[in-house]
């Protein structure tokens, strides 16, 4: 009984989609996150505060997992770059939308993070090792491969990873276009109440009344560009984002694989270089190398084959509640602007 109660105490008392980063705050030069989890069983919640370097262990503990077979041909899903307080340029322009709108773009991308089933990815450590790898990735992503359908997908995702990357940073430019619309809007209906003027002059009255008018108008502008940024940004622009972010993500995996290509390649050559003294223990090292090999491309298969599925509909889902709420605030702002012609009838 004891065993038992141990082994049920020792389970998962949360599910992944019932977890919710709700807020982030400022510590100083650092943001702490407020993650919200419903518990499996009761009504209860869980309230805990996380940096983003606890999400970086939790992704190094899943990272870890060396001895689970195939494992090098699972698409991971990627953690956000660390977002920054007072960001510079540099970092604002690497994070795109995930910097924008006091992080709460942040926070939705962190909990799709912690939605996403777990990956593996190796650390680098220093800048030589770095330098080194970076050498190596450059002989190794040009090597050709042995699988047309693999060679197929390096070249799609090349392609894809270039076009995502260039429609993410195109529709932010939309969206910073937009927020300094909202901004001008903003700007000029406070402008427009310094012509307002005290007085018994009717002419002047006038002049004033329909300046405070025109004032209102320009605030419902800036409304509505302040509404279709947020609309932009929580909708597609979050979309393209994650969109990017899983095509590095399936680029990493197509490197790991490429790189065992590389190994299994080497080690047969070895075998059949070896001299007789050690042909019988290279063979097993290539045969250890083709089985290892051959579970990877079973494994990046499946993978590939659900992540574009996956991705299809993310994409569909971020466009369509993108129309949606666009849609809503056109209808509103609509009427918002009837009313304000309504008024300009009857002055």
């Amino acid at each position: 009984m004891m065993k038992e109660a141990k082994e049920e105490e020792s389970t998962l008392s949360v599910h992944g989609h019932g977890v919710k980063v709700t807020e982030v705050l400022k510590d100083g030069d650092g943001l702490t996150f407020l993650i919200v989890s419903q518990k499996l069983s009761g009504t209860g919640e869980y309230h805990v505060d996380r940096t983003y370097e606890d999400f970086e262990w939790l992704q190094q503990q899943l990272f870890t997992q060396e001895d689970v077979p195939g494992i090098q041909g699972v698409i991971f899903p990627p953690l956000p770059a660390k977002a920054q307080v007072n960001a510079s340029a540099k970092a604002v322009k690497q994070l795109g939308f995930l910097a924008l709108e006091e992080l709460q773009p942040y926070c939705a991308a962190l909990e799709t993070f912690i939605h996403q089933p777990p990956g593996r990815q190796r650390a680098r450590k220093n800048i030589f090792n770095r330098l080194s790898q970076a050498v190596e990735e450059m002989r190794k992503e040009s090597h050709k491969d042995v699988d047309d359908f693999f060679q197929s997908q390096r070249d799609m995702n090349i392609a894809l990873t270039g076009s995502t990357k260039n429609a993410v940073e195109k529709f932010l430019d939309v969206v910073l276009s937009e927020q300094k619309i909202a901004v001008a809007c903003g700007h000029f209906a406070a402008s427009l109440h310094l012509c307002v003027e005290s007085g018994d002059d009717p002419d002047k009255a006038a002049f004033s009344k329909i300046c405070v008018k025109l004032s209102d108008i320009f605030e419902s502008m800036k409304k509505n560009m302040t509404n279709v940024a947020k609309n932009d940004v929580s909708t597609l622009g979050l979309g393209l984002d994650l969109e990017s972010r899983y095509q590095e993500a399936e680029k990493e995996m197509l490197f790991r694989r490429t790189c065992k290509l590389v190994e299994l390649e080497t080690a047969r050559k070895n075998a059949e270089k070896a001299k007789p003294v050690k042909k019988a223990a290279l063979e097993e090292v290539k045969k250890a190398a083709e089985t290892e090999f051959d579970h990877i491309c079973e494994v990046a298969k499946q993978e590939i084959e659900h992540f574009q599925g996956e991705r299809v509909q993310m994409l569909q889902q971020a466009l369509v509640s993108w129309c949606e709420k666009q849609l809503l605030t056109a209808r509103e702002t609509a009427e918002q602007y009837n009313q304000h012609l309504q008024a300009f009838r009857e002055m």
